[in-house]
């Protein structure tokens, strides 16, 4: 990874919009950076695109997509986006309503064994606001888990066929095979009907652990903050850049580069 200042003008001249991760990459220690906020709202400002990528659930998305200055807002790591277009909110699911209920009844039973079979974890606070996924806790809500329990938690989903990622905070698993890339591979075409593979390489990626990494070996601009090297062991994928600041300090150092570069 190379610092983030090595991201040259040739680069930022180009850009036309940013997805970012939300928890420890524009948060730290559980709470939004002021700078980063103020950095989001000034690249949103300037003409850039804003989308934040995140495993928080639809809950969540509703009010970001409809309070912060963002583009829409894709989460439950691709399974969902919405979007606020001439003051009216559009809600889109990877997954029709059928599917989602179906998948629900499963996600609960998977819920009970991996509580019975790995201690300390914890249903995540805001599952009852999700539509796709299951969240287990591992260090928000409760006292850290090791890397074994997380390892732990990340079997059980695997062994009922699901697919999951590890998060800064929670194990996130669902039942599908989408991701955060795919998600904002359907929000592109939805909001700006353009393809999104075809124009990645002038979008940014900002991110933080294990679940960006889609998004890391997607994009050829991927930033990660500072603490990105806490997850690189559970990564093959890595991003381009890295920040000198710890999650949302990180963030606003890299926006404040870019914005310095475009003038």
């Amino acid at each position: 990874m190379r610092p983030v200042r090595e991201l040259d003008q040739s680069i930022a001249k180009d850009v036309v919009g940013i997805f970012t991760d939300i928890d420890d990459t524009l948060s730290w220690h559980g709470k939004l950076v002021p700078d980063a906020f103020i950095a989001m709202q000034r690249a949103w400002s300037s003409g850039l695109r804003v989308v934040p990528i995140t495993g928080r659930p639809g809950g969540w998305v509703d009010h970001l997509a409809r309070m912060w200055p963002v583009d829409g807002v894709v989460g439950e790591n691709g399974g969902l986006w919405f979007t606020v277009k001439d003051g009216r909110m559009t809600r889109s699911f990877l997954q029709p309503a059928e599917v989602r209920r179906e998948n629900r009844a499963k996600l609960d039973v998977l819920a009970d064994r991996i509580l019975a079979n790995v201690p300390g974890c914890a249903l995540a606070s805001d599952q009852p606001y999700r539509d796709l996924d299951l969240a287990i806790d591992f260090c928000e809500d409760v006292p850290r888990l090791p890397e074994s329990a997380i390892d732990a938690i990340v079997a059980e989903f695997h062994a009922a066929g699901a697919t999951c990622k590890v998060s800064s905070i929670h194990v996130n698993g669902w039942f599908g095979t989408f991701d955060k890339l795919e998600g904002c591979r359907r929000f592109v075409r939805e909001r700006w009907d353009e393809d999104l593979d075809a124009t990645r390489g002038k979008w940014l990626y900002f991110g933080d652990s294990a679940n960006d990494e889609p998004m890391f070996a997607a994009f050829s601009h991927a930033i990660g903050v500072a603490n990105v090297r806490d997850f690189l062991h559970r990564m093959k994928s890595h991003p381009t850049y890295v920040t000198e600041g710890v999650g949302g300090h990180g963030f606003a150092e890299a926006i404040d580069h870019l914005l310095e570069l475009r003038g």
